[in-house]
């Protein structure tokens, strides 16, 4: 046995769930009666797992050089207990930071930020609707009743949205980064909002186009094709929402973000940001090397920032913060069901990707969609990641409520309007 094989063997002895490796020689290492095995091709991956590195190792899991024998739940597990001491890191070094800055305004810029879009979300709208909802919405759900299927708790979250922004008929709405439109549909259809929706996926934008007019909403919906940043409108809008599309616009661009969502809104607007964001304050890394493999195989150019930053942020531009709400179990529940949707289709899926790509690199797409479900489900689950829903007004006047000098937008300073049951 070799002094890897030893580190190796030390480290399985310590994990509390059992983990089985096959070495590149056949030799087994860990119980027999393990759940999941990782069996390794050659010595690279095995050395990386060695030192903590796990985003190395799925990297090897994607070229095919480690095979995973088991379910994606059992091996997330696994995973878990063998980065305990790697989910918070102290703040890195001032070169650090700066260097991350430098790569962040290098790597954002209108271009960059289209294709980066593009290589995640225009994979195969089949593809996505194998494992998404009806409605095929690709952000946190809300299970306001814990019964709720996927189906159920998507809709209540485009409602919750709708509630918190007091969307009111004929008002104007933006959605910028409006995915396949399902909350474009639901405001304009059961809020009666004149609504505009922006997306950078061309797949995406002729999905919404065609639900536009199969449900007769040309007059009150559109869908527009391009940048947060180019959305000229005629008027402010007066509500806006911004879902899942926040982690990709970079730590360098965060103030042109929220000044543009200023700009956007009028005078005593409210808008809604529903992002990502890290747990850990002061740096923006994911455990155990994952957030390097999600940047590199399933969102090139994303970054995360604490919910701190976000906040920071927008109020450096003259928002005003209302109310903040961590939806972290809920994108932990919404991205295992996601996962275990997907685990139970994968031949199907692996053929739908074989469509429009060579059947080597089809199996890689699926490979690395495997490991990003399961491991931000992980990710969610340990907190190493949380999800805020940060409702927004540009203060103005006009809106100043009655009896509550100051109040300066349509916001009534109180919650209890988003949960007033019929407010349709």
């Amino acid at each position: 046995m070799t002094a890897l094989d030893h580190v190796i063997e030390s480290r399985l002895e310590t994990l509390a769930v059992p983990l089985r490796i096959r070495l590149p020689s056949g030799t087994t290492l860990g119980p027999a009666s393990a759940k999941v095995e990782l069996a390794f091709a050659d010595l690279a991956p095995l050395a990386a797992m060695a030192s903590g590195n796990l985003g190395a190792v799925g990297e090897a899991i994607v070229a095919g050089r480690v095979s995973v024998l088991g379910s994606m739940r059992d091996l997330m597990a696994a995973v878990a207990a063998l980065i305990p001491q790697q989910r918070r890191r102290g703040k890195p070094p001032t070169w650090k930071l700066a260097l991350r800055r430098i790569n962040s305004v290098r790597r954002h810029n209108r271009e960059r930020d289209a294709a980066q879009i593009r290589s995640h979300y225009d994979v195969s709208d089949e593809f996505y609707q194998m494992w998404l909802d009806p409605l095929r919405v690709y952000s946190c759900a809300y299970f306001r009743d814990p019964q709720m299927t996927l189906a159920e708790a998507q809709v209540a979250k485009l409602d919750h949205i709708c509630r918190k922004l007091d969307l009111r008929e004929g008002e104007r709405f933006a959605d910028i980064g409006a995915g396949w439109g399902g909350l474009l549909m639901h405001a304009a259809e059961n809020y009666g909002v004149k609504a505009t929706g922006i997306t950078l996926s061309k797949n995406q934008f002729n999905h919404v186009s065609r639900m536009i007019d199969e449900r007769g909403l040309s007059e009150r919906v559109q869908i527009l094709l391009c940048d947060y940043r180019d959305l000229k409108p005629e008027a402010p809008f007066d509500k806006l929402a911004s879902v899942g599309m926040f982690e990709h616009v970079g730590r360098a661009n965060l103030t042109t973000y929220f000044g543009c969502i200023r700009d956007l809104l009028r005078p005593g607007g409210l808008a809604l940001n529903h992002g990502i964001t890290v747990s850990g304050l002061g740096h923006g890394d994911v455990g155990g090397g994952m957030g390097d493999f999600i940047e590199k195989f399933i969102f090139p150019g994303g970054e995360l920032v604490h919910v701190s930053r976000a906040i920071s942020s927008l109020s450096g531009v003259g928002l005003e913060m209302l109310d903040v709400e961590n939806l972290r179990p809920h994108y932990a529940r919404t991205l295992w069901s996601w996962s275990d949707r997907l685990e139970a289709c994968l031949p199907e899926a692996e053929s739908i990707l074989a469509r429009d790509r060579a059947p080597e690199n089809a199996a890689e797409v699926l490979r690395s969609y495997r490991l990003y479900l399961a491991g931000c489900a992980l990710a969610f689950t340990e907190r190493w990641v949380s999800l805020y829903q940060i409702l927004i007004s540009r203060p103005g006047p006009g809106d100043e409520i009655p009896g509550l000098p100051g109040s300066d937008s349509a916001y009534p300073f109180r919650r209890d309007y988003m949960y007033r049951p019929g407010q349709r």
